[in-house]
C-alpha cells in the first residue's frame, strides 16, 4: 500500500466503509493475553500439601514480613537485587510504588530532614512520553509532576541533572529503564551511572526505579542495564534507589507477586513502616510462584514461551505502519525489543483526532496525553498501542482500522491546507 498521504475523498470512504464494519477492538492496556494466562494454569494446583518453605515456615501462617526467600532468590538476578535487601509482598508493584511514596509522606526518609508532608512542596521528575500510573499516584498525593524529555538514552540527562542539584523540592523521578513504557528505550549504562551519582539538592531524592519489564524480552538477545544499586553505593549515594518488579505479566496479573528493593537502610524503613497495617504478605501465593518457576532458569523458560505468543503481535503492528507510513512524514513509531507497548507519533495536533475517529469506529485505544502527566500532550502527536491482549488476528486488523484513521486524518489537515 502507498505510504503517501491519500486524497481526502478515497481516506473518507476508507473510513466509512471500516465504520460500517461495526468493530469492536481494544488496543488500550498492557494485558496479557489469556494464552499467556493459561501458561501459569499449572500453578492452579500449587502448592497443594506442600506448604513449607525451604527454611521449613509454615507459609499458611502469620509473620514472614520480608516474604519467601526463594522467591526472592529467583527475582533477585533479575531485578539486580541482592537476596537479603529485595522484598516480596502482595499482587501489584504499583501497591509497593504508592506505599513507599505515601510512607515517605509520613515519615521521614533515611537521610531526610523531614517527612514530605512538612515540606512546602514536593515534585517528581516525569520523562515522558511515560506510564499514566505513576503520573495518577503522583496526583493523587499531590505530588507536583515536572515533565522531563526522553532521548534514546533515556531521561534528558542535562535537564535531569539541572533540575535535581538546583531545586532541593525535587524529591524523585520516576524510571522505566528497561523497555520503557510506552516507548521502548533501555536506558544507556552512562545514564544510569549519572543517576546514581549526579549532586542532588534534596538528601532524600530517590529514584522510583520501576523494572517492570526486567524479563519482557521479544528477541533471542535479552537486554541488559546497568546495575543502579551497585552504581549509587559506589557514588556514595546508596539510599537513592527504590527498586520495583512483579510477575503481574509473567504468571496471573489478578494474583502476582511485587516486589521492592534497596539499601538495608532503605528496607529496614519500609519494613518498619508497613507493619503497622499488615502482619505479613500472602506467603502461600509466594510459595506457588517459587514452585511453579523453579529458579532463573525456569523463570527465562517461562519468559521464552510468553514472547512466542507477544511477538509476532508486535511484528504485525510493525508490518502495518510500514505498508502504510514509511515515508510519511511526522510519522514515527518505535520498535522495541522488549517491554508490552509501541509509540505511535503523529504530527503535532492529530493525536486526539486518530483517538476520535478511532473509537467511532469501533477501535479503542489510549487516550491521547495519557502518555504526560495530567493527561495532556502539549503536542498532541503521542499514541500508546497496546497489542498483548487481543488475538494475532484481531492486532492485524484493529492496526489496519488504525492506518485507516490516521490516513483520514492527514488527509483532513492536508485538504485544510496545514
Amino acid at each position: 500500500m502507498s505510504s503517501t498521504v491519500p486524497d481526502l475523498a478515497t481516506a473518507t470512504a476508507d473510513y466509512d466503509a471500516l465504520v460500517a464494519r461495526g468493530m469492536s477492538l481494544n488496543l488500550t492496556r498492557g494485558k496479557p493475553s489469556a494464552a499467556q494466562l493459561d501458561l501459569a494454569t499449572p500453578m492452579l494446583s500449587l502448592p497443594g500439601d506442600r506448604y513449607k518453605a525451604q527454611d521449613g515456615t509454615d507459609t499458611r501462617n502469620y509473620q514472614g514480613l520480608q516474604g519467601l526467600a526463594e522467591l526472592r532468590a529467583i527475582f533477585s538476578e533479575a531485578l539486580d537485587v541482592p537476596v537479603r535487601q529485595l522484598i516480596a509482598f502482595g499482587n501489584s508493584s504499583l501497591e509497593l510504588m504508592y506505599d513507599t511514596v505515601a510512607h515517605a509522606m509520613l515519615s521521614a526518609l533515611p537521610g531526610a530532614r523531614r517527612r514530605w508532608v512538612d515540606e512546602p512542596r514536593v515534585a517528581f521528575l516525569a520523562p515522558v512520553p511515560g506510564y499514566d500510573r505513576h503520573f495518577t499516584l503522583c496526583e493523587r498525593l499531590d505530588i507536583e509532576l515536572v515533565p522531563v524529555p526522553m532521548t534514546p538514552e533515556g531521561p534528558d540527562m542535562e535537564t535531569v541533572a539541572r533540575l535535581v542539584a538546583d531545586d532541593p523540592s525535587v524529591k524523585g523521578i520516576w524510571c522505566v529503564p528497561k523497555y520503557s513504557n510506552p516507548d521502548g528505550t533501555v536506558y544507556s549504562d552512562e545514564t544510569v551511572r549519572r543517576l546514581a551519582s549526579m549532586p542532588a539538592a534534596a538528601p532524600d531524592f530517590r529514584l522510583m526505579w520501576d523494572n517492570a519489564y526486567a524479563v519482557h524480552h521479544l528477541t533471542d538477545t535479552p537486554t541488559r542495564i546497568a546495575d543502579v544499586l551497585s552504581l549509587a553505593a559506589q557514588a556514595g549515594n546508596p539510599d537513592r534507589p527504590f527498586v520495583f518488579g512483579s510477575t503481574s505479566k509473567i504468571t496471573f496479573a489478578g494474583a502476582g507477586v511485587g516486589f521492592l528493593g534497596g539499601s538495608p537502610a532503605n528496607v529496614d524503613w519500609w519494613l518498619k513502616r508497613v507493619v503497622a497495617r499488615t502482619i505479613g504478605p500472602d506467603k502461600v501465593n509466594h510459595l506457588r510462584h517459587a514452585l511453579f518457576l523453579r529458579d532463573a532458569e525456569g523463570l527465562a523458560e517461562h519468559m521464552r514461551r510468553h514472547r512466542e505468543i507477544i511477538a509476532p503481535k508486535f511484528a504485525s503492528v510493525a508490518q502495518v505502519l510500514e505498508e502504510n507510513f514509511a515515508d510519511t512524514p511526522g510519522v514515527s513509531w518505535s520498535d522495541p525489543a522488549g517491554g508490552y507497548f509501541v509509540t505511535l507519533t503523529v504530527p503535532n495536533g492529530l493525536a486526539s483526532e486518530v483517538v476520535r475517529l478511532a473509537k467511532d469506529a469501533g477501535i479503542a485505544l489510549t487516550p491521547a496525553g495519557a502518555t504526560h502527566p495530567y493527561g495532556k500532550d502539549p503536542s498532541d502527536a503521542v499514541i500508546r498501542l497496546a497489542p498483548t491482549f487481543p488475538v494475532l488476528e484481531e492486532v492485524r486488523e484493529a492496526m489496519a482500522g488504525v492506518a485507516v484513521c490516521l490516513r483520514l486524518a492527514l488527509a483532513s489537515r492536508g485538504s485544510d491546507g496545514h
